[in-house]
């Protein structure tokens, strides 16, 4: 990527700061180059006191967008609208805008700002963009969109990316980004058992999540199923087996399965649900 290139994330919480804080980590862009943008004075005071990169902080939207040529939208479902419409007029053909926003379409994007020309995609990472340890799914409107190269560029510095089709990408929120605090409420469940059979807090913590990242390893440097894994620590009448079978008659995998559907209902209906709200407004 052009390091002159300058980039906005409009709507900075805490995943537009992630993707701020990975590109910065990442040397894509200067940290000078990235613009965040956050809807209060007082919430701009807040991230200078919490956080020390020098990134260009502003309440002002539209300034950012005029000032940079890659704009992230980060805001919430909710506030989509709101933000499309007040920033259309400044809107170049140049423009790539990556929208990390659960449930909104390209299509009702592209309707909102009333430009063909401008790239828009749909990109779908979780908060360990900021160590670089994302697993983030993408989708362009189009394979051959100018669009894919410097999209990738950014999230391939990121962690592990996946294109996919625009309708997989409901599932992608569910599994990816919801699914970092599935497994981490899984670490947390690991430390608190560890607890409890004699380890401090913190001694058990590090072992919990450790374990976990040396089974992830197993499977994305190993290449193999999971099970196929477990079957290697799992003997006859082993201590290891009785765990399982224990977690499993207690609903473990149900839970899981079952917590990753309902996210991916509910992300889908996140945007349509404002959608609604306002034609019932407009038609009152």
């Amino acid at each position: 990527m052009d390091p002159s290139t300058k980039i906005a994330i409009l709507g900075c919480g805490n995943i537009g700061l992630a993707i701020a804080k990975g590109i910065a980590f990442a040397g894509l862009v200067p940290t000078e180059n990235i613009t965040i943008t956050r809807k209060s004075n007082e919430s701009i005071a807040k991230f200078r006191k919490e956080n020390s990169e020098p990134f260009v902080a502003t309440t002002d939207n539209l300034e950012a967008v005029k000032n940079s040529t890659i704009l992230v939208l980060g805001v919430t479902p909710q506030s989509l609208n709101d933000l499309l419409s007040s920033i259309r007029s400044s809107l170049r053909d140049d423009h790539l805008l990556i929208s990390v926003i659960s449930g909104a379409e390209i299509s009702d994007i592209r309707s909102r700002i009333g430009n063909d020309k401008v790239e828009i995609v749909r990109a779908m990472p979780n908060t360990a963009i900021a160590f670089r340890q994302s697993m983030t799914c993408i989708a362009f409107s189009h394979p051959n969109s100018k669009a894919v190269e410097p999209t990738k560029q950014i999230f391939d510095a990121l962690g592990s990316t996946l294109v996919v089709s625009e309708e997989q990408m409901v599932p992608a929120t569910a599994l990816c980004a919801c699914g970092i605090a599935f497994f981490l409420r899984a670490i947390r469940a690991a430390a608190q058992g560890g607890i409890e059979i004699g380890f401090h807090s913190e001694d058990a913590i590090k072992l919990a999540a450790q374990t976990a990242k040396g089974a992830a390893e197993l499977i994305l440097s190993g290449g193999n199923h999971p099970e196929r894994e477990v079957d290697k620590v799992t003997t006859p009448q082993g201590c290891t087996i009785s765990g399982l079978n224990m977690m499993e008659h207690n609903g473990f995998s149900s839970a899981f399965i079952k917590g990753i559907v309902t996210s991916a209902e509910k992300a889908a209906i996140l945007y349509k649900a404002k959608k609604r709200s306002n034609s019932v407004t407009e038609e009152h």
